[in-house]
C-alpha cells in the first residue's frame, strides 16, 4: 500500500509538472511554425519548421528592447538590494522603536493601486523632462520592489544566530564590520532570492513601460503587445519573442538555482 501510495504521488507530480511545461513547449513550438500553421484549426502538429521567426523579431529591434528591459531591471534590482538590506538589518537585528509601524508603512505602499498613481507619476517625469526615459523607469521598479525587498529581507535576517552577531560586536566589530563581514555572507541564498524575485517583477512589468515610454525607453513587454494589432494576432512571431522574452528569467533561474532554494527556504515559517 505505500509503495502504490508512493507511485501514485510521483505519477501526479510528473502529471503537474508537465500541465505546468506544457505551455512554455507549446510556444517554443510554436515559434517554429509558420504564421498559417500558427493560426490553423485544429492546431498543426506535423508541419515544417524554420527558425524565420526568430529573424523577423530582430528585424523589427527587439534588441534594444531587451536591452532596455535588462538595464532597468539590473538597476532596479541593485538599487533595492543597496536599501533593503540595511533598512532590513535596522528592523531585525538592530531594531527601532515601533518597528510594526515602520513594516507596515512599507507594505503599505503597495496597497495603492499602479493605476491610481499613474497621473501624478506621469505629471512629475514630464515636469522633469524625464519621459521615455530608462533611468527613471529603473527608478520607478525599484520603488515598486523595495517594499517586498525590505519585507523578505527582514525575515532572512531573523534566521541569524543572536550569538554570532553579539560574538561580533564582543571581538569589537563595528556596524559596518558587523553586517558586510559577518552578517551578509550567512545570508547570500536569502539575497540571491531577494535580487532574482526583484528582477523579475521588473523584467515583467507591463502596466508602467507602456504609459511612461514610447519608443527610446521602451522595454520587452510591451513590444510583445505590438505583436497583437488591428490585422490580426501574429502568433508564430509573438510566440518567438515571447521565448526570447523567457530566455534571460530561465538562465537567471538555473544559474542561482540552488541559493534560490536555500533563500525561500531561510524565510519559511518552521
Amino acid at each position: 500500500m505505500r509503495k502504490l501510495t508512493g507511485t501514485l504521488i510521483t505519477a501526479a507530480t510528473w502529471f503537474l509538472v508537465l500541465m505546468f511545461f506544457f505551455p512554455i513547449a507549446w510556444m517554443v513550438f510554436t515559434s517554429l511554425k509558420t504564421e498559417g500553421a500558427a493560426a490553423s484549426i485544429p492546431p498543426t502538429i506535423f508541419t515544417a519548421l524554420s527558425f524565420d521567426q526568430y529573424a523577423l523579431v530582430f528585424d523589427r529591434g527587439m534588441g534594444t528592447y531587451l536591452l532596455n528591459s535588462l538595464t532597468a531591471s539590473l538597476s532596479s534590482t541593485a538599487i533595492v538590494l543597496l536599501l533593503a538590506i540595511p533598512a532590513a538589518y535596522g528592523l531585525s537585528i538592530r531594531p527601532i522603536k515601533r518597528v510594526q509601524d515602520v513594516l507596515f508603512f512599507f507594505i503599505s505602499t503597495r496597497f495603492l493601486p499602479a493605476a491610481a498613481s499613474i497621473l501624478p507619476v506621469f505629471f512629475i517625469l514630464k515636469a522633469l523632462g524625464a519621459l521615455d526615459n530608462i533611468t527613471a523607469i529603473g527608478l520607478l521598479y525599484a520603488a515598486m520592489n523595495l517594499p517586498i525587498a525590505v519585507w523578505m529581507m527582514r525575515s532572512f535576517f531573523n534566521e541569524v544566530p543572536r550569538e554570532i552577531v553579539e560574538a561580533a560586536q564582543i571581538d569589537g566589530a563595528n556596524l559596518r564590520t558587523e553586517l558586510i563581514r559577518v552578517v551578509l555572507p550567512i545570508l547570500v541564498p536569502g539575497i540571491a532570492a531577494v535580487a532574482l524575485i526583484c528582477f523579475i517583477f521588473a523584467w515583467n512589468e507591463y502596466f508602467l513601460a507602456t504609459l511612461l515610454t514610447t519608443s527610446i525607453a521602451r522595454t520587452t513587454p510591451p513590444f510583445l503587445a505590438s505583436f497583437v494589432d488591428g490585422r490580426g494576432q501574429f502568433l508564430a512571431v509573438l510566440s518567438a519573442a515571447s521565448t526570447i522574452a523567457v530566455l534571460p528569467v530561465i538562465i537567471a533561474g538555473w544559474v542561482a538555482q540552488k541559493q534560490l532554494v536555500r533563500g525561500l527556504a531561510m524565510g519559511a515559517v518552521k
